[in-house]
């Protein structure tokens, strides 16, 4: 994660010094989760997002963090010109049904829970960034 940190700063440090906020709008796509484990969400019958057929209910996640989300909204808290964050941590963390899993051409053998299946969870991410584009 000390890689991950020394990139973002440098890329908030190239955008606080190189954009003119008058013209232009950054914006910044937040971390997506992956769900390869599935005692995160407290399923003993599964290994990982294999067979998986709804999102999980309510509006928080009973696994852990994903890593680089603190990291990135410190980053972002210290911009003099802050990117507008499209926070889609928690929206991906309750999705553990969006993922190809075995359907990605790996057949059992390789299950892809890292990825999203689209129509799904990568068109509403674009309707955030719609929506941020409209205010």
């Amino acid at each position: 994660m000390e890689a991950y940190k020394i990139a973002m700063t440098t890329w908030g440090n190239w955008v606080d010094k190189n954009i003119d906020t008058s013209k232009t709008r950054v914006f910044f796509q937040g971390v997506a989760a992956v769900h390869l484990n599935a005692k995160e969400w407290n399923d003993p019958n599964h290994k990982d997002c294999s067979e998986q057929t709804e999102p999980l209910k309510g509006s928080t996640y009973p696994g852990p963090g994903v890593p680089g989300e603190a990291i990135l909204k410190s980053i972002l808290s210290k911009m003099a010109k802050p990117a507008y964050l499209l926070d889609i941590t928690l929206l991906t963390q309750l999705r553990k049904d969006g993922h190809p899993s075995i359907y990605a051409g790996g057949g059992p053998k390789f299950t892809d829970c890292s990825h999203w299946c689209l129509a799904g969870v990568p068109d509403t991410w674009n309707e955030l960034l719609y929506a941020a584009l409209l205010q």
